[in-house]
């Protein structure tokens, strides 16, 4: 007697099949080809259509979905304090997913950046330092892009009227 497809628990796959290193170590993979592609992209106008498009931010998305509902619960763990947050991570699942929410937002910024760089006329020589930043310090990058920008637009607004 053959399973149909709706009978297949989700779960079962994703902790017996898919374990929370190989999610991590083909994130990874996935990140430095995104990062790659950005910037191979500054130069090879065809394939902006993956960072206009937020591609592999948007697999990321859907990987970061999966490991959530198909792994979390029952750690305990909650976001109202700091011990909490920490038991939540005592999951290698709540860990993958974790990092695969950084991996997503980063580069989703580096996207942006790579955007309004375009925009603002900046070199690629003065991106690299804040792409670089951004993918391994997230927020630093952010920061330091924001304040190449502030100087030369001379302004510190980031997008016009909403």
């Amino acid at each position: 007697m053959s399973k149909n497809v709706d009978d297949v628990n989700f779960n079962v796959y994703f902790v017996n099949i898919m374990k929370p290193e190989t999610v991590f170590l083909i994130g990874n993979q996935l990140a430095v080809v995104g990062w790659v592609i950005l910037l191979i992209s500054w130069f090879v106008p065809f394939l902006r259509v993956f960072v206009k498009a937020a591609v592999i931010p948007l697999l990321f998305a859907v990987a970061y979905t999966a490991v959530v509902l198909g792994t979390f619960g029952g750690s305990g763990g909650d976001f109202s304090s700091l011990a909490g947050v920490m038991k939540l991570f005592t999951s290698p699942w709540a860990v993958t997913a974790g990092w695969i929410h950084y991996l997503a937002f980063d580069m989703f910024v580096g996207m942006w950046q790579f955007h309004d760089a375009k925009k603002q006329g900046m070199p690629f020589w003065v991106m690299v330092p804040c792409w670089f930043l951004t993918f391994m310090f997230g927020p630093m990058g952010l920061l330091l892009y924001v304040l190449v920008r502030a100087a030369k637009t001379r302004s510190v607004t980031l997008w016009g009227e909403a």
